[in-house]
């Protein structure tokens, strides 16, 4: 995205915080892709994928969280959370690490966080887990051993694994209104605590707004573990 273009859409009339901090997300992950100021681009039409713009809003909001809540931030664009898997002997064909999207690091507690551009959370609101179809809750399975494969990456001794998709803004709205933006379960592991959070961000909204239901569950978890 050349910079002159992002400044004039900056100027526009549209002022409204969520398109000024989906503009900022875009800015990083292009930047962090490459594509920012080489040459043989020049000129050359580029379109992000969205599941790349949702990792890239998940870490706005996650970096609001950080700010209120202290702490170091990792990010996986930035190839700050990887974890190699040393195989022996070497095995070429299959996964060589783990990246998860973001890691924010405090003094008792990590929260792993995998965004996931899927459905899933607005297909859980139609209908109980047992009606939901086979492909659907092998996907989610999957998704949710990931993120907890990422707990092992962690030293606290409360760990959150929160895999969060998107929403609709009336549903977070909704979901919100009636306490139900986050599920939670908890895993006792070797004197640790894993933590399984599942929940959904909407794109259309102030990343402030968003951050800040975050902001109150690991407070929330900070209050309950210092009793």
């Amino acid at each position: 995205m050349p910079q002159r273009a992002a400044e004039a859409w900056r100027r526009r009339p549209i002022q409204a915080a969520s398109f000024l901090e989906g503009l900022e997300s875009i800015e990083w992950t292009v930047e962090e892709r490459g594509l920012a100021g080489l040459s043989d681009l020049a000129g050359i039409p580029w379109a992000m994928p969205m599941e790349k713009f949702f990792e890239a809003w998940v870490e706005t909001v996650v970096n609001r969280v950080a700010r209120q809540v202290g702490g170091v931030l990792k990010v996986g664009r930035r190839r700050e959370t990887v974890a190699p898997l040393s195989w022996n002997p070497p095995y070429l064909g299959s996964q060589r690490s783990l990246i998860p999207d973001v890691i924010l690091e405090l003094e008792d507690i990590s929260v792993i966080v995998d965004a996931k551009y899927k459905r899933h959370w607005e297909e859980f609101q139609q209908g109980q887990w047992r009606e939901q179809e086979v492909g659907l809750q092998d996907r989610h399975r999957a998704d949710l051993l990931q993120c907890l494969a990422y707990a092992n990456l962690a030293n606290t001794s409360n760990i959150i694994c929160c895999l969060v998709y998107p929403c609709s803004p009336a549903t977070w709205q909704s979901l919100k209104e009636r306490n139900q933006l986050f599920h939670h379960a908890e895993l006792p592991n070797r004197g640790r605590q894993v933590h399984v959070w599942l929940t959904a961000i909407p794109m259309g909204a102030a990343a402030d707004s968003v951050a800040a239901p975050f902001i109150e569950q690991i407070q929330s978890l900070r209050l309950g573990a210092t009793l």
